[in-house]
């Protein structure tokens, strides 16, 4: 298989790994310093079941989009940030119209698939989600990852039918020790995935505190917990059902999971813009639409917004 990976970052970096070490032709798309390591001195991939070190083909967006052809590729994973994919389908439109090739979005929250299917068909797209991964660049061209790396995938935005050409890519990648299942329901796992997204990301990026520490909190598990019972309030605009138990599950996985940095807290440290609008906005905003309401959302929103910082105390002078 020849895979395009956009956005090749901590999540898209492991994921591509995993794909080379089984013989698999990999392009990495990334830019800045990132790139620049990559194509000078390789990729190096860190985690508990994979070492990984090799010379990559990465190019920036501009070198793709002018020197390669879409139909090059048979499977393009989409790991941008949310926030930017409305960009990237505006400037890779026409490169995009020009072949069938798929487009499997990992990305968080429930809004990108909508834009990815209106741009090239709903033909085209694949919803999927990373599960039970944390990924993050350590240094230009070195990428720390952690967990089972699950991916959980599905056309868009469902299917009762069983697609060949979805359970091959499955087999695929599950061969090449990334743990993958199909689903008919892919909107339903999205949201699902939500919960945990808006339960930890916000709160994390606002505190400064790993997954672990939010949950075990006294005060803050169960404000993690409020907060992913808003996502299933805001999940019944998309005519999705998330139930009590779905709630309880998620709380139970990232309750027990390794203590991670969520990627908002990451993007805090590192200045860069958070995927509020996409994660806890996604919510607010659907709440609204029903006339429900979402006080914790509303509220780890409105901090982050405000940029709080800590206060620096210092005592008086006697």
């Amino acid at each position: 298989m020849k895979c395009l990976i956009i956005g090749a970052g901590g999540i898209g970096c492991y994921y591509g790994a995993r794909l080379l070490e089984a013989k698999h032709e990999m392009t990495f798309v990334a830019r800045g310093t990132h790139l620049e390591a990559m194509q000078q001195q390789g990729l190096t991939v860190e985690h508990e079941a994979l070492k990984f070190h090799a010379p990559v083909d990465a190019v920036s967006m501009e070198q793709l989009l002018a020197e390669r052809d879409c139909a090059d590729y048979d499977l393009i994973m989409l790991a941008l940030k949310a926030g930017a994919t409305a960009d990237w389908l505006e400037q890779s439109g026409d490169w995009l119209s020009t072949a069938d090739t798929p487009v499997l979005s990992l990305q968080n929250g429930v809004d990108n698939e909508p834009l990815i299917a209106d741009r090239i068909g709903a033909e085209r797209t694949l919803g999927g989600l990373a599960v039970r991964i944390g990924g993050h660049i350590i240094a230009p061209g070195h990428i720390e990852a952690r967990g089972p790396a699950q991916v959980v995938m599905g056309c868009w935005p469902a299917t009762t039918d069983d697609d060949t050409r979805l359970n091959i890519l499955a087999e695929t990648l599950n061969a090449a020790g990334i743990p993958t299942r199909v689903t008919a329901n892919i909107r339903y796992e999205l949201w699902k995935k939500l919960l945990i997204n808006n339960g930890v990301n916000p709160l994390s990026a606002l505190t400064g505190l790993d997954t672990r520490s939010l949950t075990a909190d006294p005060v803050l598990g169960k404000t993690v917990y409020r907060m992913m019972q808003e996502v299933a309030i805001a999940a019944r605009a998309d005519e999705v059902e998330l139930t009590a138990v779905d709630v309880d599950e998620m709380f139970e996985l990232i309750s027990n999971f390794d203590a991670i940095k969520t990627s908002m807290l990451v993007d805090r440290e590192k200045g860069r813009p958070l995927e509020l609008d996409e994660i806890s906005g996604a919510v607010i905003r659907r709440c609204k639409t029903l006339g429900e309401d979402a006080p914790w959302t509303e509220m780890t929103e409105r901090l982050l917004r405000l940029e709080i910082r800590p206060l620096q105390w210092r005592p008086q002078p006697a």
